[in-house]
């Protein structure tokens, strides 16, 4: 059986950057060399490929048809890679864009949940906390964006 598709992004649904991030390579992946599994999917079960719910969770996991794993920012390489934008890709390899994209991802998938989660560009956000109740399959998130917006 040959294997069409160049990475599989393991992306939590219920995080409103994760998922801009993921329609977003959803619509640029004209050739289906993508594959996306939702780890926030209640039927999804992180045994069946050997990694914890805390351990996918915690940064950005990609697998690769051969079965191995890559994490954090390189999972973006290669999902911008197999994409198109390979020749824009290799300029997140010089040392010092390197560096910083590390450091700026771990800064990010720590905050993830934190940052402006419910969608508000302001601080005068319009969204009702009965509009989130229940949303999120995570009841810790679910708290954190309810209290958010208690205030």
């Amino acid at each position: 059986m040959k294997i069409s598709y160049a990475i599989e992004m393991f992306y939590d649904g219920d995080c409103p950057l994760c998922m801009r991030e993921t329609r977003l390579l959803q619509r640029m992946d004209r050739h289906q060399r993508l594959r996306f599994t939702n780890i926030a999917r209640l039927d999804f079960d992180a045994s069946s490929v050997q990694k914890t719910q805390a351990e996918l969770m915690a940064e950005m996991h990609g697998r690769l048809p051969d079965g191995s794993w890559v994490t954090s920012v390189e999972v973006f390489r290669r999902l911008y890679s197999a994409v198109g934008f390979g020749p824009v890709v290799w300029l997140t390899r010089l040392p010092i864009i390197k560096q910083a994209l590390s450091v700026g991802y771990l800064v990010i998938a720590r905050y993830r949940l934190r940052l402006r989660l419910t969608g508000c560009c302001s601080e005068n956000c319009s969204i009702e906390p009965s509009k989130v109740a229940g949303k999120f399959q995570d009841k810790r998130r679910q708290r954190i964006v309810e209290e958010r917006l208690n205030g």
